[in-house]
């Protein structure tokens, strides 16, 4: 459907309100409907296994069946505390919302990126808020997150009322780097990862032109793989997480209000020595900027 929505969906992508407005089939995800086994990760063993209730990692540790890897995922539980995280919380709704599509809205604080083209530009860039600034300086007390910068910050709002949700999809590789970094605030979800049938997508033809990547990539596991997402926890993909898979939040998964603090860096076209390196220099250090 190419109609312009005041609620910012268009293409494919629907929301509950554009679905009422405009008669449009109620969009649902069958990702459970897959044939693929059904896998739940345990945050507490670094291990999945077989359950189709993302919740069933809570009794840990008995779990039932053999276990299986899943190389490149990090999550910390109760990565900020409870006042920084109402404090933040306050603070990001302090600001305005943009609409974006599938019923989310979205704070975005980053440098204009076009994919397809493979352009970047400044645009109104003008570095972070303020009161977020903690979160990054947190990042340094996580082993993983050594030399992180980050580039963009996106706050994502997902609400039952609106049936928000975010299709499947790989971030982009060639200005996104390896580590995808997610702070989860006001609720537990869930991430969705299916194995990515999509190679020719993404600009995921540049990796294998990058420096070994931390985790290993191509040690997929064909299945579904449910991801919990604790509320004030931090999540990581990387390696074969980040680029085997895609990930998703279905609809089903918001059953309260969920933000979330997006994070990306650069990839090494953009760093020191890279081929982009004098147009990542100008992001970079606006990026390293925060505005009261």
């Amino acid at each position: 459907m190419n109609t312009t929505r005041p609620c910012g969906c268009k293409g494919y992508r629907t929301c509950l309100h554009c679905e009422s407005i405009y008669k449009i089939p109620t969009s649902g995800d069958d990702v459970k409907k897959s044939p693929l086994k059904k896998l739940v990760y345990c945050l507490y063993c670094n291990l999945c296994y077989h359950n189709e209730d993302p919740n069933s990692y809570k009794s840990h540790p008995n779990h039932i069946g053999e276990a299986v890897k899943l190389e490149g995922l990090y999550i910390k539980e109760d990565f900020i505390t409870e006042e920084e995280h109402d404090r933040l919380m306050q603070n990001i709704d302090s600001m305005p919302w943009d609409v974006s599509q599938s019923g989310r809205r979205k704070q975005n604080f980053g440098p204009k990126t076009n994919f397809k083209g493979r352009k970047l530009r400044l645009g109104n860039f003008n570095g972070f808020p303020a009161f977020s600034k903690f979160v990054q300086q947190k990042f340094e007390e996580v082993p993983l997150m050594q030399g992180f910068q980050t580039i963009e910050q996106c706050s994502l709002d997902y609400d039952p009322k609106r049936g928000s949700s975010i299709e499947p999809h790989v971030d982009d590789c060639w200005v996104w780097g390896e580590r995808v970094v997610t702070v989860n605030l006001l609720s537990d979800s869930v991430l969705t990862l299916t194995p990515n049938e999509h190679v020719e997508r993404y600009n995921l033809d540049l990796v294998k032109t990058y420096p070994p990547v931390i985790g290993g990539f191509g040690n997929l596991v064909n299945a579904v793989i449910f991801v919990p997402m604790p509320r004030k926890s931090l999540i990581i993909m990387y390696g074969s997480a980040r680029y085997d898979y895609e990930h998703r939040v279905v609809r089903e998964d918001v059953r309260e209000r969920r933000v979330c603090l997006a994070y990306r860096e650069f990839t090494p076209i953009f760093l020191a020595g890279g081929e982009r390196y004098q147009e990542g220099k100008v992001v970079s250090e606006k990026a390293k900027e925060f505005f009261s």
